[in-house]
């Protein structure tokens, strides 16, 4: 059987914050790969480095040590230019705050990242995305009179828009309601089943974790577990459990 192609790699990654005596180490010498086309998800307390590994996979932190790559891109060395043209590009973000721009219509939100690189959206994949995400009718709607799922759609059609290698979601569920939540991870899962995007979302909800494919549980700065989630919040809560019992 053929090898899966690697959306994200990560080799023996080191982050800290601060100097000598007072550095915090939040990531410790970690590795991680995220095949093309899977969703998967890391779990951990707060504190534990979920969003800080997140970032560094994103290019918006540089690792103190180590390699990480995004599809046949090695991120080592790139300078902030080329780091932000290359996430635009290949990388889509999701934010537990969405990010929306507040002056700007939902549709031109979602538009955003095409028109900061210089693209015409010619095969209408702003309105294929709104219609796909139900949003369609709120096109011309300013994020304030949107609901909190209604702003999270937009937020999924933003980081989809340039047809990216991986998706990174930041605690997306955070600010919704538990119908609302779940209603993200059925169109997560939907999505990477339609589009074929690896996704790697930050969480520490089981049920939500649960929508993943497999889960890392990170704990200090290193992976203590990962496993298929068997689409089971029951089971990827008491290995979660175990993993912060461990030694």
């Amino acid at each position: 059987m053929q090898k899966p192609l690697t959306a994200v790699a990560a080799a023996g990654i080191r982050k800290s914050f601060g100097k000598d005596e007072a550095a915090i180490h939040v990531i410790r010498n970690l590795d991680f790969s995220l095949p093309e086309g899977r969703f998967e998800a890391v779990m951990g307390p707060s504190g534990s480095g979920k969003s800080t590994l997140l970032h560094l996979v994103a290019g918006l932190l540089a690792p103190d040590a180590g390699a990480i790559r995004i599809g046949a891109q090695d991120l080592t060395g790139m300078s902030d230019r080329d780091a932000t043209v290359f996430r635009r590009r290949h990388v889509g973000l999701i934010f537990q705050d969405y990010n929306l721009i507040p002056t700007l219509t939902a549709e031109e939100n979602i538009a955003l990242p095409l028109l900061l690189d210089r693209r015409r959206d010619d095969g209408g994949r702003v309105a294929s995305l709104m219609d796909a995400l139900g949003i369609a009718a709120r096109r011309r709607h300013f994020p304030a009179a949107l609901s909190g799922g209604e702003r999270q759609r937009v937020a999924i059609a933003r980081a989809l828009v340039g047809k990216p290698t991986v998706v990174l979601a930041d605690e997306p569920t955070g600010n919704l309601d538990s119908p609302a939540a779940q209603d993200f991870c059925a169109l997560m899962k939907r999505l990477n089943a339609e589009t074929g995007c690896a996704i790697l979302m930050v969480t520490h909800d089981p049920v939500v974790a649960a929508a993943a494919e497999r889960i890392h549980i990170l704990r200090d700065g290193r992976f203590m577990d990962s496993f298929e989630t068997q689409g089971s919040p029951a089971r990827v809560a008491e290995r979660y459990l175990d993993a912060m019992r461990a030694e």
